[in-house]
């Protein structure tokens, strides 16, 4: 070694000894509040030093300390954890009186003798770093190390953090002003509490609760002599002496801190040679609390409730100041899942999907009356590999992870019928609904006006009776029959009444396009949300309720609640309207409907399924009073194509249909969601929904076209003749061969009765009578017909005036 090199590792005493003495000088003048009485102390001046004291704030300002909080489930379990800084604040009680010896024994055994500045620990550190020849003990004291991590904390910038950071003498100047100010108002033991809330531990663990928790799973309260020493000795390098990732110097670093312990008489021989001996920590009791909804049980459900968040101004005026909010808050944020209908809702869909899949399934389940959102599933897990996504299916696109929805088919039929019943419309409304019908060109009114498609030519999908009631064409799923029935109602109402249910285009979040083929659902794309939160106001006899996912949001430390918006719930739709609506679909789950195979338990059922054009998606929409659900099967991969040959549930599909494809799903996920739940019965309507606001129709078989159409006038009803050829039908030819609706189902007063026009191919010529032979020479017989008899046939309706009895 040269001898310069030794030289120069000689403790410099002089130099030492005259820091200490300006130190101390400084130290005065910054009690007394006066400037310098000296200049140029390493490089700074006296004005610059003038300024850093003279005008200097004497009173500490301190930010709130950033907070983790907490995501729960409808009975309080975690599901998600937000933080910038996971940090647990803690009450001195509610720390283990070793942890407090060992912090202060190695950062500051003076720290109940001295004030903010340790001239004797300065000068010790000065000596020995100066021995050293590099820095072995640092000089602040534990006051000094609260204002720097305090002024750290408060930093919103980058620049705001360097300045805090600064290894400049105006900033330490500005520290022991700060630190002096501390002293004087606030004890000893507050200053160790807030230290120790605020310092960090490493491995993402602000204050010594999370820390403790962290390494050794334990609250600070029950921290042991070797755990405390251990998390005593990080605060001086958390990095370096991290005990995962660097077990060695953790504890060569742990054992410092009890040796100073046993120095200072904390503790005895045996108990320093005990705890020596303990291993640093064990990896298996290491908890990991991560951040984030990519991290939680239910990340989908986690982001939405995120969402909502970020969209309340009661959290900031912009959305990254209320992103900070939520993260550094400390906020317990209550949620409506429910567990148990989670987990039978992400079964039924495992159970029928798989996430390799080329398409998606999806369901959420709402409950009536209070808009709560049970539980959201779908095939596809979050992540960004193979067969994972980002996108939630099951929401608008309010947020960078909503889908933005599907087109509904004819789960749209519903609000049709709502819309007809709420008009006067009997359930037993008949209209002639034929496999296919020519729309061209045909005038369909909307709220803006008339709109009309110049080449429409709608057909079925199933089979029906040629003349159906509503019930029969819900069953059944008649396009035909609900194209007509729009036609005659309007698509106003209908888009009205949906738009009363919740329902708008979840992509673009606009209202429903008002379109000829409203009522076969492809007005906009919607979402299993949006459309089991439809359904559910059904279920709560027209009270219609705004989808509610968070129910509470509390301080974690005070339990003090945040007002954030409740419940809202109100009236869209009359009780009877929306028992006629569950009455209409609760059939569709009866023998021969197309929801029947879906039927179980005792409750009663309701549902629609739905099916788009060249099946890009497949729905099931249904409930019970208690639970509403629906779910989708669709192409969610731009753009959607036809879902026949793709892969579902590790096969090629050959069919996809809303009962056979998306129905086993909700089936599942309902029956699971609603095992303990009592059973539940739909208010029966009264007979006015059911056979409608009607007037009595005419007796029209049989007679002229302008004889009928003259009648109907008469008695308020407008008239429309069939467009389509004549039909068999027994009456004469160029006569009604019936009505729509049907003489015996009446109609509503003011509504269009269409005329169809016989052929008169059915009709039977009348058949002679067959007499018995009469023995010759036997005169006639004379009958006379009794009083009052009429003379002609009272069953023709071309003899109005006919006697009938």
């Amino acid at each position: 070694m040269h001898r310069g090199e030794r030289r120069a590792k000689r403790p410099n005493v002089v130099w030492s000894v005259f820091v200490f003495l300006a130190v101390s000088a400084l130290a005065g003048a910054l009690t007394a509040g006066l400037a310098l009485p000296f200049a140029g102390l390493a490089g700074v001046t006296t004005s610059a030093a003038h300024d850093s004291v003279q005008y200097l704030p004497q009173d500490l300002q301190t930010a709130p300390l950033a907070q983790k909080s907490i995501i729960q489930d409808s009975d309080g379990k975690v599901i998600a954890t937000l933080y910038q800084q996971n940090r647990t604040p803690v009450t001195l009680k509610q720390i283990s009186p070793v942890m407090l010896q060992a912090i202060v024994a190695i950062e500051d055994d003076r720290f109940y003798e001295h004030g903010a500045l340790d001239f004797k620990g300065t000068l010790r550190a000065l000596l020995r770093n100066q021995s050293s020849g590099g820095v072995q003990q640092g000089g602040s004291s534990i006051t000094q190390q609260y204002v720097k991590l305090s002024l750290i904390n408060k930093a919103q910038t980058p620049e705001e953090v360097k300045q805090a950071t600064a290894e400049t003498y105006e900033r330490k100047v500005a520290e022991l002003r700060y630190a002096i100010a501390v002293e004087k108002e606030v004890s000893k033991s507050e200053i160790l509490n807030r230290y120790l809330n605020l310092a960090f531990f490493g491995d993402r663990s602000y204050g010594v609760e999370a820390a403790a928790m962290h390494y050794y799973g334990v609250h600070a309260a029950k921290l042991t002599l070797p755990q405390a020493a251990m998390l005593a000795g990080l605060v001086k390098n958390p990095t370096g002496y991290d005990p995962i990732d660097n077990p060695k110097r953790a504890k060569a670093r742990r054992d410092v801190v009890l040796r100073r312990m046993q120095e200072l008489n904390v503790i005895n021989a045996k108990q320093a040679a005990d705890a020596i001996k303990t291993p640093v920590i064990d990896p298996a009791k290491v908890r990991v609390i991560p951040s984030g909804c990519a991290n939680s049980t239910f990340p989908f459900f986690c982001e939405y409730v995120v969402s909502k968040l970020k969209a309340n101004n009661a959290f900031g005026k912009t959305p990254e100041e209320r992103e900070n909010y939520i993260e550094t808050s400390g906020l317990v944020i209550k949620t409506s899942l429910d567990r148990k209908m989670q987990a039978g809702a992400e079964a039924a869909v495992r159970s029928h999907s798989k996430p390799t899949d080329q398409v998606v399934a999806a369901i959420t389940l709402v409950e009536p009356g209070t808009g709560l959102v049970k539980a959201m599933a779908q095939s596809r897990p979050y992540g960004a590999k193979k067969g994972q996504t980002a996108y939630n299916y099951n929401v608008e696109k309010t947020y960078a992870g909503g889908f933005g929805g599907f087109q509904n088919g004819s789960t749209m039929k519903a609000f049709t019928i709502a819309a007809a019943i709420a008009k006067g419309v009997p359930t037993t409304y008949r209209i002639r609904s034929p496999q296919t019908i020519d729309l061209s060109g045909q005038n369909f009114s909307t709220c803006n006006g008339p709109v009309a498609d110049d080449s429409y030519n709608p057909k079925n999908s199933t089979k029906t009776v040629l003349d159906p009631s509503m019930v029969d064409a819900a069953r059944a799923s008649t396009n035909t029959y609900f194209l007509q029935l729009s036609q005659q109602i309007g698509i106003c109402p209908i888009a009205t009444i949906a738009s009363k249910l919740g329902m708008y285009n979840a992509q673009t979040l606009k209202p429903l396009e008002q379109v000829v083929s409203f009522t076969l659902g492809s007005a906009g794309l919607v979402t299993p949300l949006m459309l089991s939160n439809a359904y559910a106001t059904f279920a709560a006899r027209g009270m219609y309720c705004t989808p509610q996912i968070i129910t509470s949001v509390a301080s974690l430390k005070t339990g003090k609640a945040i007002p954030t918006p409740g419940p809202s719930c109100h009236r869209v739709l009359s009780p009877g309207v929306a028992d006629g609506v569950n009455y209409v679909l609760q059939q569709v789950m009866d023998k021969g409907g197309t929801g029947a195979k879906l039927k179980f338990g005792k409750s009663d059922l309701a549902g629609k399924t739905g099916t788009t054009d060249e099946n890009k998606a497949v729905w099931f929409a249904g409930y019970t009073s208690r639970l509403a659900g629906a779910s989708v099967v669709a192409d969610a991969d731009p753009p959607a194509e036809n879902m026949i040959n793709q892969v579902f549930n590790g096969e090629k599909l050959k069919d996809a249909s809303g009962s056979g494809t998306a129905g086993p799903i909700w089936e599942a996920a309902m029956q699971a969601a609603l095992q303990g739940i009592p059973t539940s019965k739909f208010v029966k309507p009264d007979d006015k929904i059911i056979r409608g606001n009607v007037k009595d129709l005419p007796y029209l078989k049989g007679m002229t076209p302008a004889d009928a159409a003259a009648k109907l006038l008469s008695m308020g009803f407008k008239v429309q003749m069939s467009h389509g050829p004549q039909v068999d039908s027994d009456a004469p030819a160029g006569t009604v061969a019936w009505t729509t609706p049907r003489q015996e189902d009446g109609a509503p007063e003011g509504s269009t009765v269409l005329l169809y026009i016989s052929n008169g191919s059915k009709a039977q010529p009348p058949t002679p009578p067959v007499t018995p032979p009469v023995p010759p020479g036997t005169p006639p017989p004379t009958i006379k017909p009794p009083p009052g008899w009429p003379t002609c046939p009272p069953w023709d309706p071309r003899y109005p005036k006919c006697n009938r009895r």
